[in-house]
């Protein structure tokens, strides 16, 4: 079981730093996430960034770096790149400071409507442009991704592997698999969403940027696994954004929250992450109002002939924050 990464810096950050001109700069805990990268704040004379630790071979900051730029040719706030070290895996970002859309709708729930629309604007705007040079999000990926959940998540609950799901995913995705029509952020939702001193807003995390179905980044921000979005809210959002393709909508939530069921069972057994399972009821629910749209017909079907009901969001209800 892989340990939690500690947030003491690199012994190369400082020799980074200084070929940066960064010498001497003190060095603090920002964040870590759910993967090997962890960041940390560089504080200088007079101004501040961010150092981003993504080591080899567990990371690669190539994908990130080629993704800021795309960002940034289209006009959108990705974080400046200061300096970087490809092959330690070190990147010196501006500093986007503390305004994240989490905290700040935490601290005032009465600006909801107003930062989500905001948001909504945003992704709204990068989907006019095409994706560019990004990888497919293609079948293979969505079964890949999907396939998390019969791996990790029916063992840890103590079911078997039931036959029928790559299939079930097969019919049902079909529909969507082969649109490459915009960039996908992939992990777009309020804590990679910066609240910015002009006023707009900077993206985070966009490492795993694909070319795919635009409906997929909405999905990550109304339905997203880290906070409660209410159906009303997700529901305004929508009908804000315009045009959505309602089933195209409802397939690829449900691909993503069966994957993130996944993920997070993965990440308290094999990463030794248990603060994650917290979350999984907040995806069951997801899920099952995802499941309810009849594009998502096989899938449900094999849901209700593997999955028992206690096995679902009840199972979690104890590990619940």
């Amino acid at each position: 079981m892989a340990a939690a990464p500690i947030m003491i810096p690199p012994a190369s950050a400082p020799d980074f730093l200084a070929r940066a001109g960064w010498g001497g700069a003190e060095i603090a805990p920002l964040a870590g996430d759910a993967s090997f990268r962890r960041y940390f704040r560089v504080l200088g004379p007079n101004a501040n960034a961010v150092l981003m630790d993504a080591p080899p071979p567990h990371e690669d900051v190539r994908p990130f770096l080629q993704v800021a730029d795309h960002l940034h040719r289209l006009g959108f706030a990705a974080p400046r790149i200061l300096a970087r070290d490809v092959e330690a895996g070190l990147v010196l970002l501006e500093d986007f400071g503390d305004d994240r859309m989490r905290e700040a709708l935490d601290a005032d729930p009465s600006r909801e409507d107003a930062i989500y629309t905001q948001a909504i604007d945003l992704i709204r705007d990068l989907h006019q442009h095409p994706a560019g040079e990004l990888q497919p999000y293609d079948m293979a990926v969505y079964q890949r991704e999907a396939a998390l959940f019969p791996e990790w998540y029916m063992p840890a609950v103590g079911l078997d592997v039931a036959p029928g799901w790559a299939e079930a995913w097969a019919e049902a995705l079909g529909p969507v698999a082969d649109d490459r029509s915009t960039t996908v952020l992939r992990d777009y939702h309020a804590e990679n969403i910066m609240l910015l001193p002009d006023g707009s807003l900077g993206l985070l995390d966009f490492q795993d940027a694909l070319a795919g179905h635009p409906a997929y980044d909405l999905v990550s921000l109304l339905q997203d696994a880290r906070r409660d979005v209410a159906p009303e809210l997700e529901a305004r959002m929508l009908e804000h954004y315009g045009s959505v393709d309602r089933a195209a909508y409802a397939l690829l939530g449900a691909q993503r929250n069966a994957k993130i069921l996944g993920i997070f069972t993965r990440l308290w057994k094999r990463d030794g992450k248990p603060r994650y399972l917290a979350f999984q009821p907040r995806m069951w629910t997801y899920l099952e109002r995802d499941l309810q749209h009849p594009a998502l017909a096989p899938v449900k079907a094999w849901f209700d002939a593997h999955v028992p009901l206690d096995k679902r969001a009840a199972y979690w209800a104890e590990y619940r924050a």
